[in-house]
C-alpha cells in the first residue's frame, strides 16, 4: 500500500500500559468512526506496515487507545511511538454537497461567480489560520480562503468548485 492510496488518520503519541497498549491522537472530527478497526497502517521508516488491532476504544473522547497484535511489552510499544497512522482512502466516509476532503479536490477547476474561470487547484494550504485553495492560473498562484461563505457549489461530476470571492481578491494576484 502506498501513501498516495491512503489518508492520514493520526499519530501514536504515548504508551498507555505495560502490555503494549498505546494512545493515538486522531486527526478527525468523528473519532467514533475509527473505534473498531481491524487493521491500520503505521508509517515505519517511510514504509506503510500493516498492524492488526486486537482491541481499541476511545479514551477521553479525542484519543484512541490501541492494542496491536504482537505488540505486547513496553519495549515493543517504544518502537511504534510517534508513528503516523494511515487507512486506505476507500474507508473515508463519503461526503456530499459542499463538504469535501482536501485531497479529493486537487485538480478541480475553480470558477468565480463574478470573475469566471480562475484556475486549477494545485494544493490546499492548511498550515495557516484559515485553509487556502492554492490555484494555478496561467503560471501565477492565486490563494483563495476556504470559507464556507465563499464556496457556492462543489460539483464532483464536472470537477468544478463555484466560489464567490470578495470583489478585487482575484485581481490582487493578476
Amino acid at each position: 500500500m502506498k501513501k498516495e492510496e491512503c489518508f492520514y488518520l493520526g499519530r501514536i503519541i504515548k504508551k498507555y500500559s505495560f502490555k503494549g497498549e498505546v494512545l493515538a491522537k486522531l486527526d478527525t472530527d468523528q473519532p467514533e468512526l475509527y473505534e473498531h478497526l481491524d487493521a491500520i497502517f503505521l508509517d515505519l521508516r517511510n514504509n506503510l506496515v500493516p498492524f492488526f488491532v486486537e482491541h481499541s476504544q476511545l479514551h477521553k473522547s479525542e484519543l484512541l487507545r490501541l492494542k496491536f497484535e504482537d505488540i505486547d511489552t513496553d519495549a515493543d510499544a517504544d518502537i511504534i511511538i510517534k508513528s503516523e497512522l494511515y487507512l486506505p482512502l476507500d474507508l473515508l466516509p463519503k461526503l456530499e454537497g459542499n463538504k469535501f476532503y482536501f485531497h479529493e479536490v486537487i485538480g478541480f477547476t475553480i470558477k468565480d461567480k463574478n470573475y469566471g474561470y480562475v484556475g486549477i487547484i494545485k494544493s490546499i494550504n492548511d498550515t495557516t489560520a484559515q485553509a487556502l485553495f492554492e490555484i494555478e492560473s496561467n503560471g501565477k498562484e492565486i490563494l483563495i480562503p476556504m470559507n464556507d461563505e465563499f464556496i457556492l457549489k462543489v460539483d464532483r461530476a464536472s470537477k468544478t468548485i463555484l466560489v464567490e470571492t470578495p470583489e478585487g481578491l482575484i485581481d490582487l494576484y493578476l
